[in-house]
Parts: structure tokens; sequence; C-alpha cells
């Protein structure tokens, strides 16, 4: 048997490892600042120039870029390649909204479903916050806020998943429905009854996430889209 010499782990490839591991579990999501070199250093105990080196190898694998002056951002390589087909499509084919609705099915049904057995503490308490923002946006009545807050409603539901595929696509899935989503929510306030029931069906999925039942979760997320899927067909 023949064994090679164990070479010790430079310093940058520790702090590399350390960072990717925060982007795959999705504690770094696409378009997160990263912290400053300062700080980086302060919390790693280690020197600028492996910080430095560390950062330019994460750059180097499609992980991070730089902006001068503003700092390190997380990429978001996978949103981008799924996202301008997609943008494409539906530009050129408005029924192909239909497809992303099925393809929102699939996601979300897993996303709720996950993170009613998955959600830590601090998962739920951001899921909360943002479900109190969506009720705020809607007793406003301010669809432009609804819109995003619903938005991230759904994106905190999606993190506490823990699953970082679907975490990333259902990212890149908002990124693209950003005016979309705005559209319908236009079409659905003027349905008084249907805007009213799709904000208690919010309410659902948070209490079902919270209760901690995977299958009442997910069947209510799947109740959820079915039903706007129906509205929007009803507006059409």
């Amino acid at each position: 048997m023949q064994l090679q010499p164990i070479k010790p782990a430079r310093v940058s490839d520790s702090i590399a490892e350390q960072l990717k591991a925060q982007i795959i579990n999705g504690a770094l999501k696409p378009g997160d600042k990263l912290p400053a070199e300062r700080e980086l250093v302060e919390q790693l105990k280690v020197s600028r120039p492996s910080v430095r080196e560390a950062l330019l190898k994460l750059e180097a694998q499609g992980l991070i870029y730089s902006r001068q002056g503003e700092g390190t951002f997380v990429l978001d390589a996978l949103g981008t390649s799924i996202t301008n087909p997609l943008a494409n499509l539906l530009k050129d084919n408005p029924q192909a909204l239909s497809d992303v609705m099925e393809c929102r099915h699939g996601l979300e049904e897993l996303a709720a479903s996950y993170a009613a057995t998955r959600a830590t503490e601090m998962d739920r308490a951001i899921i909360r916050e943002r479900f109190l923002a969506l009720q705020a946006a809607h007793e406003k009545r301010d669809l432009s806020l609804e819109a995003k807050a619903d938005a991230a409603f759904h994106m905190a539901i999606a993190d506490a998943s823990h699953n970082v595929a679907l975490i990333h696509l259902t990212q890149s899935l908002f990124d693209l429905l950003g005016d979309v989503v705005l559209s319908n929510w236009e079409k659905i306030y003027k349905m008084e009854e249907s805007y009213q029931a799709i904000h208690a069906q919010h309410g659902e999925i948070y209490e079902a996430i919270f209760s901690g039942d995977a299958t009442v979760a997910r069947h209510a997320a799947h109740e959820h889209l079915a039903y706007i899927e129906t509205c929007l067909r009803n507006a059409s």
C-alpha cells in the first residue's frame, strides 16, 4: 500500500469553502452582498490577503462578482440561465404563463411541505414577519406593495425548505414573474370576493406551516395556486 503525504489546507481554501457552503445552503442568496473584507478578516481571524485570495477563487468559479465601490455579491448564475429563455417565451407567447403556473405548483407545494418540517426558529420568525407585511399591504390596498409582499412571503417559505435547488429555482421564477405578479393582482383586485379569498389562503398556508403538518401545508399551497389559476382564467 502506497500513501501520499497530506498537505495542510491553504487558509484561502478554507475561507472559500466556508463561503461556498453559505451559498449552497441558502444562507447567502443570489444578489446578497457579502461582508466587507475587513469584516471577514475579523470574523475569520485571518489575514486580508487570504480573504482576497478566497474571494478571487469564488469569483473564478462563477459564484460571486464584485462591483466597483459597492462590494461583492452572490451571482445569480442559475437565475440568469433560466430566466432569459422563459422571459422571452412569456413575452412572445402569453399562453406560456399557464406553464409557468404549473411550475409554481411543483415548487411552492414542495416548499410549503418542507418548510412545515424543516423550518428553524429563525425561518419561522422571517415567515411571520413577511406574513404580517403581506397583511399590512392588503389592508392598505396597495397593489404594488402587495405584489412585492406576496413574493417575499412565498420566498421566505422556499428559504425555509433548506433545499438549495428549490430556493434558487423559486428565486429565479419570482425574478421572472415580477411584472406578471403585479398584473395578476390588478386583475384579481377587481374581483372583491376572490381578492379576499386569496388573502385568506395565505393565512391557511401560514397556519399549516406553523402547525408542522407537511401534508396540510402542501395541500394549502396547491389550493391557493389552483384558485389563482381559476381567477385568472375567469378574468380573461
